[in-house]
Protein backbone atom coordinates (compact mmCIF):
# COMPACT_ATOMS: atom_id res chain seq x y z
CA UNK A 1 0.00 0.00 0.00
CA UNK A 2 1.32 3.15 -1.00
CA UNK A 3 -0.52 7.08 -1.92
CA UNK A 4 0.24 6.18 -5.46
CA UNK A 5 -2.61 3.51 -5.17
CA UNK A 6 -4.37 6.14 -3.60
CA UNK A 7 -4.21 8.39 -5.95
CA UNK A 8 -4.67 6.15 -8.73
CA UNK A 9 -8.14 5.23 -7.30
CA UNK A 10 -8.83 8.90 -6.84
CA UNK A 11 -8.35 8.98 -11.11
CA UNK A 12 -10.70 6.08 -11.34
CA UNK A 13 -13.24 7.53 -8.63
CA UNK A 14 -13.50 11.13 -10.28
CA UNK A 15 -16.68 11.82 -11.61
CA UNK A 16 -17.99 9.20 -9.42
CA UNK A 17 -17.83 9.54 -5.94
CA UNK A 18 -18.74 12.92 -4.47
CA UNK A 19 -16.11 15.40 -2.70
CA UNK A 20 -18.15 15.31 0.73
CA UNK A 21 -18.40 18.56 2.21
CA UNK A 22 -16.06 19.60 5.78
CA UNK A 23 -18.81 20.75 7.69
CA UNK A 24 -18.51 22.83 11.21
CA UNK A 25 -21.35 24.48 14.05
CA UNK A 26 -20.38 27.01 16.86
CA UNK A 27 -22.21 25.00 19.34
CA UNK A 28 -20.36 21.64 18.83
CA UNK A 29 -17.43 23.96 18.81
CA UNK A 30 -18.49 24.95 22.52
CA UNK A 31 -19.04 21.26 23.76
CA UNK A 32 -15.50 20.28 22.66
CA UNK A 33 -13.94 23.49 24.06
CA UNK A 34 -12.41 23.69 20.49
CA UNK A 35 -13.18 23.54 16.82
CA UNK A 36 -14.61 20.56 15.69
CA UNK A 37 -14.61 20.10 11.62
CA UNK A 38 -16.38 17.35 10.39
CA UNK A 39 -16.06 15.23 6.79
CA UNK A 40 -19.42 14.34 5.69
CA UNK A 41 -19.25 10.68 4.25
CA UNK A 42 -22.79 9.85 5.06
CA UNK A 43 -23.34 12.67 2.04
CA UNK A 44 -21.78 10.30 -0.02
CA UNK A 45 -23.45 7.88 -2.72
CA UNK A 46 -25.37 5.04 -0.93
CA UNK A 47 -25.10 7.04 2.20
CA UNK A 48 -20.82 5.91 3.34
CA UNK A 49 -17.20 5.93 2.91
CA UNK A 50 -17.69 2.90 1.69
CA UNK A 51 -19.06 3.75 -1.90
CA UNK A 52 -14.68 4.48 -2.27
CA UNK A 53 -13.29 1.70 -1.60
CA UNK A 54 -16.18 -0.50 -3.54
CA UNK A 55 -15.40 1.76 -6.76
CA UNK A 56 -12.26 1.63 -6.48
CA UNK A 57 -12.00 -2.32 -6.34
CA UNK A 58 -14.50 -3.16 -9.01
CA UNK A 59 -12.86 -0.65 -11.54
CA UNK A 60 -9.66 -2.29 -11.02
CA UNK A 61 -10.26 -5.54 -12.01
CA UNK A 62 -9.54 -6.87 -15.42
CA UNK A 63 -13.00 -6.82 -17.38
CA UNK A 64 -13.22 -11.12 -17.79
CA UNK A 65 -12.91 -10.91 -13.83
CA UNK A 66 -15.54 -8.43 -13.50
CA UNK A 67 -17.94 -9.74 -15.59
CA UNK A 68 -18.44 -12.76 -13.71
CA UNK A 69 -19.49 -11.08 -10.70
CA UNK A 70 -18.57 -9.95 -7.57
CA UNK A 71 -19.14 -10.84 -3.56
CA UNK A 72 -19.01 -9.44 -0.46
CA UNK A 73 -19.93 -9.78 2.95
CA UNK A 74 -21.31 -7.17 5.05
CA UNK A 75 -23.59 -5.88 7.44
CA UNK A 76 -24.77 -2.90 5.19
CA UNK A 77 -22.54 -0.12 4.06
CA UNK A 78 -19.89 -2.17 2.30
CA UNK A 79 -22.53 -4.19 0.93
CA UNK A 80 -24.53 -0.90 -0.79
CA UNK A 81 -21.37 0.37 -2.13
CA UNK A 82 -20.48 -2.73 -3.54
CA UNK A 83 -23.70 -2.95 -5.43
CA UNK A 84 -24.03 0.20 -6.81
CA UNK A 85 -20.44 -0.31 -8.21
CA UNK A 86 -21.35 -3.81 -9.70
CA UNK A 87 -24.91 -2.41 -11.32
CA UNK A 88 -22.80 0.96 -12.50
CA UNK A 89 -20.21 -1.33 -13.91
CA UNK A 90 -23.25 -3.86 -15.69
CA UNK A 91 -21.83 -6.81 -13.55
CA UNK A 92 -23.76 -8.92 -11.15
CA UNK A 93 -23.34 -8.86 -7.39
CA UNK A 94 -23.74 -11.20 -4.58
CA UNK A 95 -23.57 -10.15 -0.79
CA UNK A 96 -23.49 -11.72 2.14
CA UNK A 97 -25.25 -10.35 5.08
CA UNK A 98 -26.23 -11.25 8.75
CA UNK A 99 -30.04 -10.98 9.50
CA UNK A 100 -29.60 -9.05 12.41
CA UNK A 101 -28.01 -6.61 10.36
CA UNK A 102 -30.41 -3.15 9.90
CA UNK A 103 -33.64 -3.87 7.73
CA UNK A 104 -33.07 -0.25 6.06
CA UNK A 105 -29.38 -1.71 5.09
CA UNK A 106 -30.88 -5.21 3.62
CA UNK A 107 -33.53 -3.59 1.94
CA UNK A 108 -31.20 -0.70 0.05
CA UNK A 109 -28.59 -3.34 -0.80
CA UNK A 110 -31.41 -5.72 -2.90
CA UNK A 111 -32.99 -2.25 -4.40
CA UNK A 112 -29.23 -2.06 -6.02
CA UNK A 113 -29.66 -5.00 -7.47
CA UNK A 114 -27.49 -7.11 -5.65
CA UNK A 115 -28.46 -10.92 -4.69
CA UNK A 116 -28.65 -10.88 -0.99
CA UNK A 117 -27.76 -13.80 0.97
CA UNK A 118 -28.53 -14.00 4.94
CA UNK A 119 -26.66 -16.06 7.53
CA UNK A 120 -27.39 -16.41 11.42
CA UNK A 121 -23.92 -15.19 13.04
CA UNK A 122 -25.34 -15.53 16.63
CA UNK A 123 -26.15 -19.64 15.56
CA UNK A 124 -22.64 -19.67 14.62
CA UNK A 125 -23.13 -20.17 10.98
CA UNK A 126 -19.87 -19.16 9.10
CA UNK A 127 -20.04 -16.52 6.00
CA UNK A 128 -16.87 -17.48 5.19
CA UNK A 129 -17.66 -21.25 4.38
CA UNK A 130 -21.11 -19.71 1.91
CA UNK A 131 -18.79 -17.64 0.79
CA UNK A 132 -16.31 -20.36 -0.38
CA UNK A 133 -19.03 -22.49 -1.87
CA UNK A 134 -20.52 -18.91 -3.89
CA UNK A 135 -16.78 -18.12 -5.39
CA UNK A 136 -16.36 -21.92 -6.38
CA UNK A 137 -19.67 -22.28 -7.98
CA UNK A 138 -19.89 -18.89 -9.59
CA UNK A 139 -16.46 -17.99 -10.07
CA UNK A 140 -17.26 -14.84 -8.07
CA UNK A 141 -14.88 -12.45 -7.07
CA UNK A 142 -14.50 -11.46 -3.46
CA UNK A 143 -14.35 -7.60 -2.61
CA UNK A 144 -13.26 -7.29 0.86
CA UNK A 145 -14.75 -4.86 3.03
CA UNK A 146 -11.02 -3.72 4.10
CA UNK A 147 -8.37 -6.31 4.03
CA UNK A 148 -7.90 -5.09 0.08
CA UNK A 149 -5.50 -3.25 -0.95
CA UNK A 150 -7.54 -1.54 -3.73
CA UNK A 151 -10.45 -0.73 -1.05
CA UNK A 152 -7.94 1.03 1.38
CA UNK A 153 -6.90 2.55 -1.82
CA UNK A 154 -10.16 3.95 -2.32
CA UNK A 155 -11.02 4.67 1.76
CA UNK A 156 -7.75 6.83 1.24
CA UNK A 157 -9.18 9.15 -1.49
CA UNK A 158 -11.15 10.68 1.83
CA UNK A 159 -7.68 11.79 3.08
CA UNK A 160 -6.98 13.12 -0.06
CA UNK A 161 -9.82 15.29 0.46
CA UNK A 162 -9.44 16.11 4.04
CA UNK A 163 -5.78 17.52 3.46
CA UNK A 164 -6.95 19.65 0.71
CA UNK A 165 -9.94 20.66 2.66
CA UNK A 166 -7.96 21.01 5.82
CA UNK A 167 -5.15 23.29 3.82
CA UNK A 168 -8.76 26.11 2.25
CA UNK A 169 -9.34 26.57 6.25
CA UNK A 170 -5.67 26.94 7.61
CA UNK A 171 -5.31 23.96 9.49
CA UNK A 172 -1.97 22.56 9.78
CA UNK A 173 -2.17 20.77 13.07
CA UNK A 174 -4.96 18.92 14.30
CA UNK A 175 -6.28 15.38 15.40
CA UNK A 176 -8.37 13.58 12.64
CA UNK A 177 -10.50 11.27 14.40
CA UNK A 178 -11.89 8.09 12.07
CA UNK A 179 -14.93 5.69 13.04
CA UNK A 180 -13.26 2.28 12.92
CA UNK A 181 -14.31 -1.11 12.01
CA UNK A 182 -11.48 -3.02 10.18
CA UNK A 183 -9.27 -0.12 9.74
CA UNK A 184 -10.07 0.36 6.30
CA UNK A 185 -10.71 4.16 6.20
CA UNK A 186 -8.23 4.88 8.96
CA UNK A 187 -5.63 3.27 6.99
CA UNK A 188 -6.31 5.17 4.05
CA UNK A 189 -7.05 8.19 5.82
CA UNK A 190 -3.76 8.02 7.21
CA UNK A 191 -1.59 7.11 4.53
CA UNK A 192 -2.73 10.18 2.42
CA UNK A 193 -2.28 12.50 5.40
CA UNK A 194 1.15 11.17 6.22
CA UNK A 195 2.08 12.10 2.23
CA UNK A 196 -0.29 14.88 1.81
CA UNK A 197 -0.19 16.38 5.24
CA UNK A 198 1.82 15.38 8.01
CA UNK A 199 0.67 17.66 10.02
CA UNK A 200 -2.51 15.54 10.66
CA UNK A 201 -2.38 12.47 13.05
CA UNK A 202 -5.17 9.94 12.40
CA UNK A 203 -6.61 8.37 15.68
CA UNK A 204 -9.13 5.53 15.50
CA UNK A 205 -12.58 5.44 17.36
CA UNK A 206 -14.81 2.36 17.98
CA UNK A 207 -17.59 1.67 20.64
CA UNK A 208 -17.22 0.81 23.91
CA UNK A 209 -16.57 -3.28 24.38
CA UNK A 210 -15.06 -3.63 20.60
CA UNK A 211 -12.62 -1.79 20.51
CA UNK A 212 -9.83 -3.55 19.13
CA UNK A 213 -7.91 -1.76 17.44
CA UNK A 214 -7.81 0.68 19.94
CA UNK A 215 -6.36 -2.33 22.12
CA UNK A 216 -4.44 -3.58 19.60
CA UNK A 217 -2.50 -0.14 19.25
CA UNK A 218 -2.37 -0.02 22.93
CA UNK A 219 -0.58 -3.64 23.07
CA UNK A 220 1.40 -3.44 19.78
CA UNK A 221 -0.10 -6.69 19.10
CA UNK A 222 -3.46 -7.81 17.22
CA UNK A 223 -6.39 -8.17 19.75
CA UNK A 224 -9.46 -9.71 18.81
CA UNK A 225 -13.40 -8.91 20.30
CA UNK A 226 -14.68 -11.57 22.68
CA UNK A 227 -18.25 -10.82 20.86
CA UNK A 228 -19.06 -10.05 17.35
CA UNK A 229 -22.78 -8.76 17.61
CA UNK A 230 -24.87 -6.48 20.14
CA UNK A 231 -24.12 -3.15 19.73
CA UNK A 232 -26.34 -0.08 17.69
CA UNK A 233 -22.88 0.43 16.03
CA UNK A 234 -22.91 -2.38 13.88
CA UNK A 235 -21.68 -0.92 10.93
CA UNK A 236 -18.06 -0.48 12.71
CA UNK A 237 -17.79 -4.14 14.41
CA UNK A 238 -15.58 -6.44 13.58
CA UNK A 239 -13.13 -9.16 15.26
CA UNK A 240 -10.35 -7.72 14.92
CA UNK A 241 -7.93 -5.37 12.95
CA UNK A 242 -7.27 -6.09 9.41
CA UNK A 243 -3.84 -8.36 8.74
CA UNK A 244 -3.22 -5.20 5.82
CA UNK A 245 -4.64 -1.95 8.16
CA UNK A 246 -3.12 -2.77 11.76
CA UNK A 247 0.25 -2.28 10.41
CA UNK A 248 0.10 1.07 8.76
CA UNK A 249 -1.88 2.30 11.67
CA UNK A 250 0.90 1.01 14.43
CA UNK A 251 2.88 3.07 12.47
CA UNK A 252 0.96 6.20 11.50
CA UNK A 253 -2.10 6.88 13.92
CA UNK A 254 -2.36 7.73 17.81
CA UNK A 255 -4.26 6.20 20.73
CA UNK A 256 -7.46 5.10 19.91
CA UNK A 257 -10.77 5.98 21.57
CA UNK A 258 -13.43 3.55 22.90
CA UNK A 259 -17.25 5.33 22.69
CA UNK A 260 -19.73 4.56 24.63
CA UNK A 261 -23.50 3.67 23.18
CA UNK A 262 -25.25 6.28 24.91
CA UNK A 263 -22.49 8.77 23.74
CA UNK A 264 -22.78 7.65 20.26
CA UNK A 265 -26.85 7.94 20.20
CA UNK A 266 -26.43 11.65 21.26
CA UNK A 267 -24.04 12.39 18.41
CA UNK A 268 -26.26 10.93 15.80
CA UNK A 269 -29.01 13.39 17.88
CA UNK A 270 -26.46 16.57 17.68
CA UNK A 271 -25.44 16.24 14.31
CA UNK A 272 -28.69 16.45 12.94
CA UNK A 273 -29.85 19.22 14.81
CA UNK A 274 -26.57 21.23 14.47
CA UNK A 275 -25.42 20.00 11.12
CA UNK A 276 -28.79 18.93 9.63
CA UNK A 277 -27.45 15.53 8.39
CA UNK A 278 -27.87 11.79 9.62
CA UNK A 279 -25.79 9.74 11.05
CA UNK A 280 -25.88 6.27 12.19
CA UNK A 281 -24.33 5.45 15.36
CA UNK A 282 -21.13 3.47 13.73
CA UNK A 283 -20.83 6.53 12.01
CA UNK A 284 -21.02 9.14 14.55
CA UNK A 285 -18.36 7.75 17.39
CA UNK A 286 -15.43 9.74 15.92
CA UNK A 287 -17.44 12.98 16.50
CA UNK A 288 -18.57 11.77 19.73
CA UNK A 289 -15.61 10.68 20.70
CA UNK A 290 -14.33 14.58 20.07
CA UNK A 291 -17.55 16.10 22.10
CA UNK A 292 -17.29 13.79 24.82
CA UNK A 293 -13.42 13.04 25.48
CA UNK A 294 -11.78 16.23 24.44
CA UNK A 295 -9.07 16.28 27.41
CA UNK A 296 -6.71 14.14 25.49
CA UNK A 297 -6.56 16.58 22.16
CA UNK A 298 -4.54 19.23 21.53
CA UNK A 299 -4.65 22.36 19.72
CA UNK A 300 -7.43 24.73 18.55
CA UNK A 301 -8.94 22.05 15.64
CA UNK A 302 -10.04 18.81 15.52
CA UNK A 303 -11.35 17.07 12.69
CA UNK A 304 -13.38 13.59 12.49
CA UNK A 305 -15.41 11.66 9.85
CA UNK A 306 -19.56 10.67 10.03
CA UNK A 307 -18.75 7.91 7.83
CA UNK A 308 -22.10 6.08 7.53
CA UNK A 309 -25.62 8.00 7.71
CA UNK A 310 -27.88 4.75 7.04
CA UNK A 311 -29.96 3.90 10.15
CA UNK A 312 -33.73 2.51 10.62
CA UNK A 313 -36.25 4.91 12.03
CA UNK A 314 -36.45 3.41 15.29
CA UNK A 315 -32.81 3.89 16.26
CA UNK A 316 -32.88 7.70 15.18
CA UNK A 317 -35.65 8.05 17.29
CA UNK A 318 -33.92 7.08 20.11
CA UNK A 319 -31.01 8.92 19.36
CA UNK A 320 -33.04 12.17 19.06
CA UNK A 321 -34.76 10.94 22.21
CA UNK A 322 -31.33 12.23 24.56
CA UNK A 323 -32.11 15.32 23.21
CA UNK A 324 -34.71 15.66 26.19
CA UNK A 325 -32.44 14.36 29.16
CA UNK A 326 -28.80 14.94 28.24
CA UNK A 327 -27.08 18.87 28.88
CA UNK A 328 -25.10 19.51 25.44
CA UNK A 329 -22.46 22.30 26.24
CA UNK A 330 -20.19 23.25 29.17
CA UNK A 331 -22.52 26.21 30.05
CA UNK A 332 -25.84 25.69 28.74
CA UNK A 333 -27.96 23.49 26.62
CA UNK A 334 -26.74 23.74 22.90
Amino acid sequence: MNIDMIRAAAERLRGHARRTPLLSSPFLDEIAGRRVWIKAECLQHTGSFKFRGAWSAVSALPDDVRARGVLAFSSGNHAQGVALAARAHGVPATIIMPQDAPRVKIDNTRQLGAEVILYDRAAGEDRDEIGAVLEAERGLTLVKPYDDPQVIAGQGTTGLEIAEQAAEVGIAQADVIVCCGGGGLSSGIALALNAEAPGLRVRTAEPEDFDDVARSLHSGRVERNTRLSGSLCDAIVTPQPGVLTFPILRRLAGPGFAVPEADALRAVALAFTRLKVVAEPGGAVALAAALFQPDTLAGDDVIVTISGGNIDPDVFQRALSTLETAPYSRGSAA
